[in-house]
């Protein structure tokens, strides 16, 4: 299949290839492609947010919320409930990356709907980043939660496991989180770029008209690609920083500010 260049990738070239060229130990010439298009898209994704950002930021109001700021609120809203449904009390603090995980590959899966732009999850570099980026915070999570002896032992020797075990589980649990990189690259990248090729062929064969029930559908299972990626890395990262001790003191902590500790119930009795 012919490569096209976008029109935005050849003026992102052309504007900073002088730039690059030097970097590859190369002289840019006209037409050279140094940056390639889903690097393109990725900038694009975080200079519009920024500015986004930046933009709506001021009008945001406490008491008189607009219908962008309720919009908003309820996505947060939406994140930091699956944080805490399945971390606990501590989950809304791993919203940072989580939420930023979530609006780039939601973004970045319906960009492609864009006439003269490009899914760059429909690159496997981007979705490999994604699941490396996960990978790599999960375990440093872990290991901040219980520390670096704790994380490995719980990560030989999973919790109720017993120890003469151990030597059949730990290989399987290597192979188990090693292949969690992998399955997060192939489902983004093979959806997105699936799609993207089924409305390439349709708008090559039937322009106009035909390939928009697809791009529609696109934008449905684009979400639902945010959603589930997401999902995976709160479930990732609920393993990962799990203690029993911790959990146990978030339950005390929960019933404290219930009025449910056991004093309040003799009391009640």
């Amino acid at each position: 299949m012919e490569h096209h260049t976008l029109w935005i990738v050849e003026l992102v070239n052309r504007l900073l290839g002088p730039v690059v060229a030097p970097l590859f130990g190369k002289a840019y010439t006209p037409g050279l492609e140094l940056i390639p298009d889903y690097l393109v898209m990725c900038g694009l994704i975080v200079l519009g947010v920024t500015i986004f950002s930046l933009a709506v930021r001021s009008s945001f109001s406490v008491d008189n919320p607009g219908k962008l700021q309720i919009i908003l609120e309820d996505i947060v809203g939406f994140v930091t409930g699956l944080l805490k449904e399945n971390i606990g009390p501590a989950g809304p603090k791993f919203l940072p990356l989580v939420g930023s995980i979530f609006i780039f590959i939601f973004t970045a899966n319906a960009i492609g709907k864009v006439p003269g732009l490009m899914s760059p999850t429909a690159n496997i570099n981007v979705t490999l980043g994604c699941a490396l980026t996960v990978w790599v915070y999960y375990h440093l999570q872990g290991m901040k939660a219980q520390g670096v002896g704790g994380y490995i032992k719980h990560f030989i020797i999973p919790p109720g496991v017993p120890l003469y075990i151990a030597p059949i589980m730990a290989p399987i649990e290597l192979i188990s989180h090693m292949s969690r990189v992998m399955s997060l690259t192939l489902r983004l990248f093979g959806n997105v770029y699936g799609e993207e090729l089924v409305v390439l062929i349709m708008a090559s064969i039937v322009p106009f008209l035909v390939p928009l029930p697809m791009m529609f559908l696109g934008v449905i299972t684009g979400s639902l690609q945010a959603y589930i990626f997401t999902l995976l890395t709160i479930i990732y990262l609920a393993g990962a920083v799990h203690t029993e001790l911790g959990h146990d003191d978030a339950h005390h902590d929960d019933q404290h500010a219930h009025g449910d500790s056991p004093a309040h119930a003799h009391a009640a009795a």
